[in-house]
């Protein structure tokens, strides 16, 4: 059976059982590798793709459940919020190994699309489902910061 998706603006068309989780459409059948496998149980936050422009993690969320939703992964995020988050990311050298780093910009866009103005609470708030191996959490935080200023300057 077939499943219509929405994928960064497109119209898609999966073949893949409904109840397969939306990380391996995206991955295997579609080959947007830039969302991550970590854990497989929605705890660590590398799957994470914006449904609707909410963060969501796509592991353990079933294809059909997004049916008529629009998905963007890390492949495609653009727009004044991604383009000031990336921009720090990369100006205070957040990514060590760089694994987590795609479902870490992800959530950083969904916080900073819902509060402008976050502070170190709401930061780590909404970074918290979002795992580090290399606890890099001290530049995240800093990077979210430097990003909320150039989007209020």
């Amino acid at each position: 059976m077939a499943t219509q998706l929405r994928i960064n603006g497109k119209d898609v068309e999966v073949t893949a059982p409904p109840d397969t989780p939306l990380l391996w459409v995206l991955r295997d059948e579609i080959g947007l590798t830039g969302t991550k496998f970590g854990c497989g149980v929605a705890s660590c936050g590398a799957c994470t793709v914006h449904v609707d422009g909410e963060p969501t993690r796509s592991c353990v969320l079933p294809v059909e459940a997004v049916a008529g939703a629009e998905i963007t992964t890390i492949d495609a995020v653009n727009g004044t919020v991604a383009e000031a988050v990336q921009k720090a990311w990369r100006e205070l050298d957040v990514v060590q190994c760089g694994y987590c780093q795609s479902g870490q910009i992800m959530s950083a866009i969904g916080l900073l699309s819902q509060n402008p103005s976050p502070t170190d609470q709401d930061i780590d708030d909404a970074m918290s489902g979002n795992a580090c191996r290399c606890a890099t959490y001290h530049r995240i935080r800093a990077a979210i910061h430097r990003a909320a200023d150039t989007l209020e300057g």
